[in-house]
């Protein structure tokens, strides 16, 4: 695609007539060559333009002063051009190549990824003579995600599940070694369960994360009911709650809708659930509320339990991070949750945003676009609800329908 490309712009560009009008006014003068069926045999030119717009490259030609002369729809989808205007790390490349330089790679990665947009650019700058630069642009993101998601899965299996597969092999041993003791073997038999159910959990969560960042193409994203979502969340975890002694309320159906994928939303809101039911004292209660702000769906989680101090506020999605390791291993967490819940906000183009505070409880709020919404450049600040007051910090009612 190198040479050919380059070739196939330079053509493209004296079909345009933008810089070689005389050679174009010659072709164009030619009388066209009517096929059999009566329509007209395109011309070179216009065949080269089509290949120009319908190449899977992001293709931009700039002139000496930075202008950009042509470029396909791909090239804006990519950011090479933005509003007429080239990125200025492609234009810096392309006055290395005016200054003498041969091909330049220049990496347009975007300086702030969202949602679904490519999130990892590479462009090739060619010259093509006479003062003008060709841009090249490939989005790279599936062969980073997939670089990253591989290096990340080692290493978190070869970290975390080694734990777990441990205690099942020294179980086993104490089971042999205590086998004229029935009361020991079943003793022993009850934690190699619990262990393997652990680990069973694990291996699901780390596959699941594995998809979420870049092992599997996304589902496409489909218009979904916020409140068809709430529901089977709660259908989830209502189990869990009963079983221990912690009641969870819902604030009144909503009628919004958000673009996405209604498993993946599922998932994340029966972890935030479930994270909550199991950091809340018995008999404490959990609330729902979802509410539509500044274009942003927002659904809030709040627990009355023991709180994240403000030093591990910034931690809790990090992989396998627990604040209470203990608590952790007693209920049966495996520390990838909230990590799963971050990345699945974020393969929507939305986020999930912490409000807690020791000793009161905590809030986890998933946001996401509303659809038909405009949505804002920059997100409005957060409005967490307390879970002593119902009421955000900020002075808004948070509608926690405790």
């Amino acid at each position: 695609m190198n040479a050919v490309a380059s070739v196939v712009l330079v053509a493209v560009a004296l079909a345009a007539g933008l810089w070689a009008g005389v050679l174009i006014g010659r072709r164009r003068a030619r009388p066209a060559r009517p096929r059999p069926d009566g329509r007209r045999v395109p011309t070179l030119a216009e065949l080269l333009q089509r290949v120009f717009r319908s190449t899977g490259s992001g293709l931009a030609v700039l002139s000496g002063t930075g202008d950009v002369v042509l470029h396909n729809r791909r090239a804006a989808e990519l950011g090479v051009v933005r509003a007429g205007r080239p990125d200025p790390r492609a234009w810096a490349a392309c006055q290395k190549v005016l200054e003498g330089s041969t091909d330049v790679e220049v990496d347009l990665a975007p300086l702030e990824v969202r949602g679904r947009q490519p999130a990892a650019v590479v462009a090739v700058v060619r010259p093509l003579g006479d003062g003008f630069t060709l841009v090249e642009a490939a989005d790279m993101s599936d062969a980073v995600r997939l670089e990253a998601t591989r290096r990340d899965f080692v290493a978190n299996v070869s970290h975390e599940l080694k734990t777990p597969v441990g205690a099942v092999g020294l179980l086993a041993e104490a089971v042999l070694d205590s086998v004229d003791d029935p009361e020991s073997v079943n003793r022993f038999a009850g934690k190699i369960l619990r262990e393997s159910t652990r680990l069973g959990a694990l291996v699901t969560e780390l596959i699941a994360l594995s998809r979420l960042t870049g092992a599997e193409a996304l589902p496409d994203l489909e218009d979904v009911d916020v409140d068809d979502v709430v529901a089977e969340a709660l259908g989830r975890s209502r189990l869990s709650a009963e079983s221990a002694g912690i009641e969870i309320t819902v604030d009144e159906p909503s009628g919004l809708e958000v673009a996405g994928d209604q498993t993946l939303l599922v998932t994340a809101l029966s972890n935030l659930l479930e994270n909550a039911v199991a950091y809340s004292p018995p008999d404490a209660s959990v609330s729902v509320s979802r509410r539509l702000e500044d274009g942003w769906v927002e659904i809030a989680v709040t627990d009355r339990g023991i709180g994240i101090a403000p030093e591990h506020q910034v931690r809790v999605f990090e992989r396998f991070f627990r604040v209470d390791p203990a608590r952790s291993r007693a209920t049966g967490g495996t520390g990838l949750g909230l990590a799963i819940v971050k990345h699945v906000l974020a393969n929507h183009g939305g986020e999930v945003r912490l409000w807690s505070r020791p000793g009161t409880g905590s809030t986890f709020t998933m946001r996401l676009p509303a659809t038909g919404a405009a949505v804002p450049a920059s997100s409005p600040e957060d409005h967490a609800v307390d879970p002593a007051t119902d009421r955000d910090p900020a002075g808004a009612s948070g509608r926690a329908g405790g």
